[in-house]
């Protein structure tokens, strides 16, 4: 049985790179910064972390077993809102990093992991009669 390809073309040294390059203007993002950094204490694992979740996306290696949703849902300062200047801030960096080819496959995939994480995150911040609460 041969192992499942790639989504499409790139490697694990690509995705590390592109990750560090992500994380370092998150830390600079005037809004984004601080939800991350409340959580974050190691820079440096967490971007092998998040890595391994990328190299299994993409890949398909398995070598992440977390769970973004559960994790972002007990995050607490996570606001929908957040999302869309997160997936900019992620495109502007697969831009930088990435051929053009290798950026738009990478940000449509993040863009749909986007949509999952932030319904999963409306969905618990709801109002009264159950209305969701977007911002």
């Amino acid at each position: 049985m041969s192992p499942i390809p790639p989504r499409f073309d790139i490697s694990r040294d690509d995705i590390a790179r592109v990750v560090a390059a992500f994380y370092a203007q998150i830390r600079q993002h005037p809004g984004l910064g601080p939800v991350f950094s409340v959580h974050v204490r190691d820079w440096l694992a967490h971007e092998e972390k998040i890595t391994r979740f990328w190299a299994n996306a993409i890949l398909y290696e398995r070598s992440y077993d977390g769970n973004p949703a559960q994790i972002h849902k007990q995050a607490q300062n996570v606001r929908p809102g957040m999302f869309e200047p997160w997936l900019a801030l992620f495109d502007m960096t697969l831009k930088q990093e990435l051929a053009p080819e290798q950026a738009a496959s990478w940000s449509a995939l993040a863009h749909t992991i986007g949509r999952s994480l932030r319904a999963s995150v409306v969905e618990r911040q709801k109002g009264p009669g159950g209305v969701p609460i977007l911002r």
